[in-house]
């Protein structure tokens, strides 16, 4: 506010306005994409998830097609598995997945079937836990999953407006949140990411604004309101933590990524509503690559963006 003031303090003509700085370019810029409507291979129906492996290898939550894709990390495809259904390796509307540093599982939040399911990395089924309820352990629609440093998985239970949180083969560790818009309060949190050190973020769908907690769900801190500016969000839905803790947020309604400090100070954004390179159509999930580049599961275009740092 104090260099608008001192702009119309200097201008010429008190009568009228200063002219309005420009906007600044986006620091991430349009690198590459793949996908198409369909359910061919690399092709896609409503994309809602995302996520990068150790190797660089590109894993998407194909909802409407009830399967998982994955790539390399310039889009070539390698690999699918998933049919609809609710037997083991079935999906129902997936809308979340995740990759364990360590091995390379992957973790599907099988949303319409109420349950995580997890898999090697070439997609070989090796458990599952969930069912549809509000007992602890119990999932009502999940629509987040991530995967904590020390290998505990966090997982946005949707419905039931709270986190809960497994070891890394699914027994229950503990959960937090209810209803409301106080601190530590949900309403339908979606997209979740960990950090290095262990802070849990947590977008809220219809909060329209993001919270961070301890690993355990100690409130720490949060930021967001509903709107258009920066910092303000319009249905959020997907998160990252990147390796150097920086925030990125898939702002669906927005059609935007806004990516932030890990205490939430604004840091840039970019995109705005289309279908060129580097414009989106309500995304829903964003991922960071261990070389920096940022995915995005561009949902309504069907595809999958990604940006590199000027």
């Amino acid at each position: 506010m104090l260099g608008i003031v001192l702009l119309a303090a200097c201008a010429e003509s008190p009568t009228e306005p200063p002219p309005k700085p420009p906007e600044p370019e986006p620091e991430w810029v349009y690198e590459g994409k793949w996908g198409s409507k369909g359910t061919a291979n690399g092709q896609f129906d409503r994309p809602s998830g995302v996520a990068v492996a150790p190797n660089g290898n590109v894993y998407v939550a194909d909802t409407w097609n009830n399967r998982i894709q994955y790539f390399t990390a310039a889009g070539s495809f390698l690999g699918k598995w998933g049919s609809p259904g609710s037997g083991d390796s079935q999906f129902e509307s997936p809308r979340a997945v995740a990759v364990a540093a360590e091995r390379g599982t992957v973790y599907v939040a099988d949303t319409g079937n109420h349950r995580i399911q997890f898999f090697t990395s070439s997609g070989s089924h090796v458990g599952k836990w969930g069912s549809f309820g509000t007992r602890n352990g119990e999932l009502m629609c999940p629509e987040g999953v991530t995967i904590a440093p020390n290998g505990n998985v966090y997982v946005s239970d949707t419905a039931n407006h709270r986190v809960q949180y497994f070891t890394a083969s699914g027994s229950y560790l503990g959960k937090w949140g209810s209803q409301g818009s106080g601190e530590g309060q949900f309403d339908q949190p979606s997209g979740v990411g960990a950090s290095a050190g262990n802070q849990v973020y947590v977008v809220e769908y219809y909060g329209h604004r993001i919270q961070y907690f301890k690993g355990d769900g100690t409130y720490v801190g949060g930021w967001g309101t509903r709107g258009s500016g920066n910092g303000q969000f319009e249905y959020p839905k997907g998160a990252a933590v990147a390796p150097d803790g920086n925030v990125y947020v898939a702002d669906k309604d927005n059609f935007r990524v806004q990516y932030f400090a890990p205490t939430g100070s604004y840091l840039g954004k970019w995109g705005s509503r289309g279908t060129g390179d580097g414009y989106f159509n309500f995304p829903e999930g964003v991922a960071v690559a261990f070389n920096g580049d940022v995915y995005v599961a561009d949902t309504y275009n069907n595809r999958i963006q990604y940006f590199r740092r000027k």
